[in-house]
């Protein structure tokens, strides 16, 4: 993750234990994909059942290039929300499919073609002149605003399809793109091709 985990406690009792259990699971989460930017874990107690006690709401929220994918868990009277660590549990299993799910909406909006290599505009920062591509390869490709050709640097818009160049020698800052040049939606295939 490019900053550090942040975790809030909200009328729970910040323990060691759970502290490490939320660590632990933040970290699994790159498993699924290395380009997570950040990660906020909000743990509460706001619903007392008069049944069973606390139950507990678990928030995660989660920046990946271009979107926050954010889960919530505060069904009342869930049984399985009673227990903390549970909770925390299954809170990280809904993050992990919902970084599933926008791997394979990605994938599906852009595909390879033969030839250059495409991707998305994910993040584009006008006033600092950078910005960010989530190529077909799936790296995220730091751009700035002198590296855009046959276009504008500021009429790029987040989600707007280019083909890219890739220095060969990355920088400290990761792999960055020496030529980027928009394309429209119909320039490249939409249909997933077979693996070589």
């Amino acid at each position: 993750m490019q900053t550090p985990l942040e975790i809030a406690f909200k009328h729970v009792e910040p323990t060691d234990e759970l502290k490490t259990l939320i660590e632990e699971k933040a970290a699994q989460l790159e498993k699924f994909y290395d380009g997570i930017t950040s990660c906020h874990v909000y743990v509460g107690a706001p619903h007392r059942s008069q049944r069973k006690g606390n139950l507990y709401e678990i928030t995660i929220e989660v920046r990946v290039p271009g979107t926050e994918l954010v889960v919530r868990h505060d069904q009342q009277d869930n049984d399985r929300n009673e227990h903390l660590p549970t909770a925390i549990r299954d809170a990280f299993k809904s993050v992990a499919i919902e970084i599933k799910r926008w791997k394979a909406e990605l994938k599906d909006e852009v595909k390879t073609l033969d030839g250059m290599l495409q991707g998305k505009i994910a993040e584009i920062h006008h006033d600092r002149d950078f910005g960010q591509i989530i190529a077909t390869d799936n790296r995220l490709i730091y751009f700035h605003r002198n590296s855009v050709i046959d276009g504008s640097f500021d009429d790029l818009l987040p989600r707007d399809t280019v083909e890219l160049v890739v220095q060969n020698t990355e920088s400290d800052i990761g792999p960055q793109a020496s030529t980027v040049r928009p394309i429209s939606r119909i320039a490249y295939d939409p249909q997933p091709k077979s693996s070589r």
